[in-house]
């Protein structure tokens, strides 16, 4: 019988992790198991179990990994302000890894490390005089908005990364018929330079600006 010629080998957190976002951008969070990543890192499952209960363990890891590596801002004193900044930076590191985008649409998932950005919005919107019913839909509002524009946006980028043929709605738009559709007739040729500008700053201020007025009755 031959006995055991070294020790198994040892994987790190950081090793797991840094593995699963790897395969998570090679080929989306569907493909991202246990067993596959098991796989990319040459170790037994097993190995892997020492360090997580389950795939759900592992992407709430993954989440709060990520977010530990968030700078977190200093929230100023003006809660409407408090909101805006806690929103942006939301924004951009969800712009950083837009993937995780998807994950966090399509599950109750959430990193504890994150948090803070949710409690700075929430509490910003009670401070402007919502209750906290009111405050939870002002959160929500600017959640939708963000994740549609970082969604929309990777979406995109990713189009264009991998088909150089002309957006559709863009060709479409440049032999509209003025006398059916004005408005759209009018803009078409300005459509794709405009469409593509960064709007989502001063969108989320007449967003919030807008709501937060709704909502006190401070309009």
């Amino acid at each position: 019988m031959q006995g055991r010629t070294g020790r198994p080998p040892r994987t790190s957190r950081e090793e797991i992790l840094a593995a699963a976002r790897a395969l998570v951008d090679r080929d989306g969070w569907d493909k991202l198991t246990i067993r596959r990543l098991a796989g990319e890192l040459g170790v037994g499952a097993t190995t892997l179990y020492h360090h997580l209960r389950d795939k759900q363990d592992l992407l709430v890891q993954l989440l709060d990994h990520y977010a530990e590596q968030i700078p977190r801002p200093e929230l100023p004193p003006d809660p409407r302000e408090r909101i805006i900044v806690a929103a942006i930076t939301m924004h951009d590191s969800l712009a950083g890894w837009p993937r995780i985008a998807e994950l966090l649409t399509a599950d109750d998932l959430i990193g504890r490390s994150a948090l803070w950005m949710v409690d700075a919005m929430v509490g910003g919107a009670m401070d402007c005089g919502c209750t906290p019913e009111q405050a939870v839909d002002v959160y929500r509002g600017i959640w939708y908005y963000t994740v549609g524009e970082i969604t929309v946006r990777a979406h995109a980028a990713r189009r264009r990364a991998t088909d150089e043929r002309p957006v559709h709605r863009d060709v479409v738009y440049r032999s509209l018929d003025g006398a059916e559709l004005p408005a759209l007739a009018a803009v078409a040729q300005d459509w794709p330079r405009w469409t593509t500008k960064d709007t989502y700053r001063q969108g989320l201020r007449a967003f919030v600006s807008g709501m937060l007025a709704e909502l006190t009755g401070a309009g």
